[in-house]
């Protein structure tokens, strides 16, 4: 299989979309004259037909299947399109793949038509959104080609069954969806959409399928947005503000203007009363040059005068004072997130209570590339290659700089270079616009690294601070948590009772399991940009649960599988605040499959040192078990094993990626990675400032356990292994060297406790 990457198509008949879920658009009818789907015409040529918006097959039945959601690495260009091949019987063999860009048409009043549906990647959630859509938009166009088939054979169609591109009859008769493929996009569509596939007539979901862009990545093929370019464009590079709430107070653009190819020198400012996001991130002052080794040259030439705003006396290490400060009693939170049962009346009655605090720092994103837009604004025609996980608010963001209609914006989204939340802001695609405007020509536009660790959407640091009350049974009876942290909701329009959602859950574990159980958050202020991150608000949360339990174990004497499964109890179904159930059962089996599998019955006895955890979210169960060793001074991660629960799976081989990537990218964050700033001011500018973790420090391989779960219809999992990868880790720690970390990045503070 193969990608490519999407532009515009001369006009084509299509199938648009007629019903769908939550609010996507699925299958439907024809339009003579409508947007056209971003499809490539290298792909198309003369011969392919589209059976639907997201299938195209040819005379030969080659069948070219388009991916939705922009992938980030999370897999989602092959798993989607095995959706739709498996519903339409197609032989994956035969099966090419494109990255579509934004599907859009003028819809009623100059409102966007969304023609793909939701079109959001690296968020968690594409295959659960798109499950029920993709198996329509697949079974409609399975069912044009058996009608066209009966018609050709004279036998009805519910007595002809398609498989590998086939439609076969009783009497073994064959003919392929080549043959019938110009037939079958002629027909009137069906009154109602036809019904996908029973479970059991499933060939390739749950079967193992490389990455359709695997062989392009590993040989230096793939073409990322970066990697774009216009032969007109001018490259623009930019020099930040380093106070997000700073101005300019001056600068000569002489200097610049000096270096050949440097043609203009301008000022960039963030657009009053615009969300987060939406608008420049800081005041910039860009060079735009006839090539990128003349705009850095240029830029380097620039001495801009910033004058800082009232965020210049800002540090890191004072807001977790006031983070410490406010736990400590001094106010009352600014939202009580959950509360059940007493939790004051069951501490009067306790027989040991305990308290811990777990501190974690601020995060970058740090992107493998770079934020970077290629741009051209025209007067009634924008196109756009954007590096976006979510390229309808990309459009939004365009559409009000442009005042364009909806189809006469193009947005193209090349695989992207890592994600984590970052690219759902949109501030560098404000950037690229407003320069491509104001010199009327095609604007590249490249941040450099530096740029990119200086202005980022930060997660906010965080202070956990849980107390527990065990009864004369060793019972956990009432459970505390109280945390303080900047919302990264904040500013963006979130209305302001519910700037805790993006810091907490009411759901979150142990919630459910204890009869007394509050949680609490205290808002910090910051003018530290802050926004989405990877896993989060899971991430920073489950390290202090986690860990808490594994000293609640300690306190009581007792192996930590023990007292986390008498957390647990009985297999049971428990409904949740948010909606949905807690199905304690599959939480206690993810738990005991890692257990067994890196023998916990020695984690007394083995000199290594052996750590455990679980979580749960949106649906899904994960568990990790680490085992670490410690040889005089050193930390090192000898096994590290991982059990998840995702329900139906729908590429095996993708999922295991996934798990085993997380586990990674958790572990080399809890290791290593922290954001600190003084003076209001970032202090990390490069990657030996923000160190991944090598791969000395990394385990040489990560034990994936599946659970089969075809019973269920899938759930996200592109992070699903981040949450308790970290105080897996620190308690394994604990467990080698009888150092409890309980604040992170771990290595930092295991050299200063030992």
């Amino acid at each position: 299989m193969s990608a490519s990457n999407g532009i515009a198509l001369p006009r084509r008949r299509f199938l648009q979309i007629l019903a769908g879920t939550a609010g996507a658009l699925v299958v439907g009818v024809r339009l003579a004259e409508a947007a056209e789907p971003p499809l490539p015409p290298e792909w198309l040529g003369n011969h392919f037909q589209e059976l639907g918006a997201y299938v195209r097959i040819d005379a030969e039945g080659n069948v070219l299947i388009g991916a939705r959601d922009p992938d980030t690495g999370t897999g989602v260009a092959t798993a989607l399109p095995m959706i739709i091949a498996d519903e339409l019987d197609a032989d994956w063999n035969r099966v090419s793949v494109v990255q579509l860009g934004l599907g859009i048409a003028a819809g009623a009043n100059g409102q966007p038509q969304w023609t793909y549906g939701r079109q959001r990647g690296g968020t968690g959630d594409s295959i659960p959104a798109a499950w029920a859509d993709l198996r329509q938009a697949g079974a409609l166009a399975r069912w044009l080609l058996t009608q066209a088939a009966a018609r050709r054979l004279g036998i009805a169609a519910d007595r002809l069954r398609c498989e590998a591109g086939t439609v076969i009859a009783p009497d073994g008769r064959r003919v392929t969806y080549g043959s019938l493929v110009d037939d079958a996009s002629k027909l009137d569509l069906p009154r109602q959409a036809p019904a996908p596939k029973a479970p059991e007539r499933y060939t390739l979901i749950g079967k193992p399928v490389g990455d359709v862009d695997a062989h392009a990545i590993v040989t230096g093929h793939a073409k990322y947005a970066i990697d774009h370019h216009e032969a007109e464009a001018l490259v623009a590079v930019l020099l930040h503000c380093p106070w997000p709430d700073g101005t300019l107070a001056g600068v000569d653009p002489a200097p610049a203007l000096a270096v050949p190819g440097v043609v203009k020198v301008m000022l960039l400012k963030p657009e009053p009363g615009q969300q987060p996001g939406h608008t420049v991130i800081a005041p910039a002052v860009a060079v735009l040059a006839e090539n990128t080794w003349a705009a850095l040259q240029g830029r380097d030439q620039l001495k801009p005068e910033w004058k800082p705003g009232a965020s210049a006396a800002a540090s890191s290490g004072a807001l977790e004072q006031q983070a410490t400060a406010l736990l400590d009693g001094q106010g009352a939170p600014t939202t009580r997130v959950r509360d059940n049962g007493d939790v004051d009346k069951a501490g009067k009655r306790a027989a040991r209570r305990f308290e811990a605090s777990y501190y974690q720092p601020w995060l970058a994103h740090a992107c493998a590339e770079p934020m970077n837009c290629l741009a051209r604004i025209d007067k009634d025609h924008a196109s756009l290659v954007v590096p976006s996980q979510a390229p309808q608010q990309a459009w939004a963001v365009v559409q009000r700089l442009t005042g364009l209609a909806p189809d006469q914006i193009e947005i193209r989204v090349p695989r992207v270079g890592g994600g984590y939340g970052r690219r759902l802001d949109h501030d560098y695609v404000a950037e690229a616009v407003m320069l491509a405007k104001a010199v009327n020509k095609p604007v590249r536009l490249l941040w450099t690294r530096d740029q990119d660790f200086a202005h980022d959407w930060y997660r906010s640091a965080s202070v956990h601070r849980i107390s527990a009350v065990i009864d004369g049974k060793r019972n956990l009876v009432a459970w505390n948590q109280r945390v303080a942290s900047a919302s990264a909701l904040a500013g963006r329009g979130v209305p302001a009772d519910r700037l805790w959602s993006s810091e907490v859950l009411p759901d979150q574990l142990p919630a459910g399991l204890v009869p007394n159980y509050r949680s609490d958050w205290y808002a910090l202020e910051s003018a530290l940009p802050r926004g989405p991150h990877r896993a989060m608000p899971h991430l920073s949360n489950a390290f202090a649960a986690e860990s808490f339990v594994d000293e609640i174990a300690h306190l009581l004497r007792e192996d930590p599988l023990k007292t986390r499964l008498r957390l647990i109890g009985d297999p049971r179904m428990i409904a949740l605040k948010n909606g949905g159930t807690l199905d304690t059962g599959r939480l206690r089996n993810v738990l005991q499959l890692v257990a067994d599998r890196i023998e916990w019955k020695n984690w007394l006895r083995s000199v290594n040192g052996l750590g455990i955890a679980c979580w749960t979210m949106d649906g899904a169960y994960v568990a990790h078990a680490i085992e670490t060793s410690l040889q005089g001074d050193k930390l090192g991660i000898e096994r590290v094993v991982c059990a998840v629960d995702v329900g139906r799976v729908i590429n095996p081989l993708g999922l295991q990626g996934q798990v085993a990537g997380a586990t990674l990218d958790a572990l080399s964050t809890a290791l290593n990675l922290a954001v600190t700033y003084k003076d209001g001011q970032i202090q990390q500018h490069d990657w030996k400032d923000y160190p991944l973790a090598s791969m000395a420090q990394l385990p040489d391989n990560v034990e994936v356990i599946v659970v089969p779960d075809d019973a269920r219809p899938p759930t996200g999992a592109s992070f699903l292994a981040m949450p308790t990868a970290a105080p897996a880790l620190a308690n394994a720690v604990f467990r080698v060297s009888a150092v409890r970390v309980r604040r992170l990045p771990l290595m930092k503070e295991f050299q200063r406790l030992s």
